[in-house]
């Protein structure tokens, strides 16, 4: 027997090796490279692999205006905040990535898709890590309709995708493809290898057979989605469902999209009948105190194709140690040390000998720079104890120079402040409408000193 060949592939990003290394050096990630198998396969007789070739013959080339686009129509999830995240809904035929923290909610809120869609199409779903009678007991405990929804305990990615071809489903939830494996591959499930082969065959059999597959993922201790890299790259969606486990609202968030656009935000929140689509986030993030306090203000951030009113707290206080904390919930912590630099240089404000805190309510991550001049107002509000106005928005991206920059979708930002009852709202002066909104007072202005000025 000849010699069984072994690679070293890294998990993080993919990349083969031909020994084991501490230090990836494609993506400098530590203790990621992992030892597996090889498997041997013979090659085709010459006869066989022309064969192949013969048959691609069919093919043509083809101009982008003579695709037929009307046989693959989009159906929904029967969630509106589901198929906003994914552009519209399901397009038949797509690799759907979805991942999140244990308890996040990934198989309930699968399960209730699955159960509504049931009532309509064909529908599989494949369970790789509970029982038929653990998925069925969530079902009756959430109160779903369970009388069509067909079901499968395989790990087998070969066998499923045979009880496909049978069962002729028009989507399939695979849960999850951590626990899936391939007979014709030599490693363990859940490693590099399985992972990615695994995947690769299941959206082959997506595009071949028009059946959308919906994956579920595991994420490691950093938040990101296990297995290689490549397994986001092979698929046409990928989101992540966020939220901790002492909050009952949840977001789904989508990092990769083919069909659509990318950083939209769905909000859940989780009851005892499963997760609940929000259909106005803004009120559920502004629902605030009867009294206002200092260092609290609410920003307009735009997420995806829609804008979304958030509360951000900041906390100024003397520190007692020789280096003062700097602690971000929500924000990049870069940034608020970036602000701090620029508001010590042009807003005259020394924060250097004060603990800094900084939250944004109700988990949210912004990520965005339209947050900056509200945070930067924020912290002098607290830093001077003075509280601002409770129908206030600010909106605006701060540069080095202290100049105040405008932000995309300015005016869509300030109708949805009007919206939720805002009456004031000081923004980037290249944001301001030429036509006034009823019932807000709108100042715009191009400095920070400016900014400043206005509000205290």
């Amino acid at each position: 027997m000849g010699k069984k060949k072994t690679a070293f592939v890294c998990s993080e990003c993919g990349a083969e090796f031909a020994r084991w290394q501490g230090q990836c050096s494609e993506c400098k990630a530590w203790n990621t490279v992992t030892e597996f198998r090889v498997p041997s396969v013979k090659s085709p007789p010459r006869s066989s692999a022309m064969a192949g070739y013969a048959g691609m013959v069919d093919a043509k080339v083809q101009t982008l205006d003579e695709v037929n686009l009307e046989s693959l129509p989009r159906f929904s999830t029967g969630f509106k905040e589901f198929d906003r995240v994914l552009g519209g809904g399901v397009v038949p035929g797509s690799a759907i990535l979805i991942g999140g923290s244990p308890g996040a909610g990934k198989s309930t809120v699968l399960l209730q898709t699955m159960c509504l869609l049931a009532e309509s199409m064909n529908t599989l779903y494949v369970t790789g890590e509970e029982s038929l009678q653990q998925v069925a007991m969530r079902a009756h405990r959430l109160g779903l309709p369970t009388n069509k929804l067909k079901t499968l305990a395989e790990t087998n990615v070969e066998t499923i995708c045979q009880l496909a071809l049978q069962e002729k489903p028009s989507i399939m939830v695979i849960d999850s493809i951590q626990v899936m494996h391939m007979s014709d591959v030599q490693s363990a499930p859940g490693s590099v290898s399985q992972v990615r082969e695994s995947a690769a065959y299941l959206t082959r059999f997506a595009k071949q057979n028009q059946v959308a597959i919906i994956m579920v993922g595991h994420v490691t201790k950093d938040g990101t989605l296990a297995g290689p890299k490549v397994l986001e790259h092979c698929i046409d969606c990928s989101i992540l469902l966020e939220g901790s486990s002492d909050s009952r609202f949840r977001t789904l968030r989508g990092n990769k999209n083919r069909f659509g656009a990318v950083n939209e935000l769905g909000v859940f929140a989780m009851t005892g009948q499963g997760l609940k689509e929000v259909s106005n986030p803004s009120a559920i993030f502004l629902n605030r105190g009867e009294e206002q306090t200092p260092g609290s203000l609410v920003m307009v951030i735009w997420e995806g194709t829609r804008p979304l009113l958030v509360e951000v707290q900041a906390l100024v206080d003397y520190s007692q140690l020789a280096n003062p904390r700097r602690v971000t919930v929500g924000l990049e912590q870069n940034r608020l040390a970036m602000l701090l630099a620029v508001l010590h240089r042009h807003g005259g404000l020394q924060v250097s000998d004060q603990d800094v805190f900084v939250n944004v309510v109700g988990g949210v991550k912004v990520s965005e720079t339209s947050a900056d001049l509200a945070l930067i107002t924020a912290l002098v509000s607290s830093f001077k104890n003075f509280s601002l106005d409770r129908q206030l928005v600010v909106f605006g991206e701060v540069g080095l120079g202290g100049e105040i920059r405008p932000v995309p979708s300015g005016q869509e930002r300030l109708r949805e402040a009007a919206k939720h009852g805002f009456k004031r709202a000081i923004v980037p002066n290249a944001n301001k409408p030429k036509e006034l909104i009823e019932g807000m007072e709108i100042i715009g202005v191009n400095s920070l000193s400016e900014a400043l000025d206005a509000l205290f």
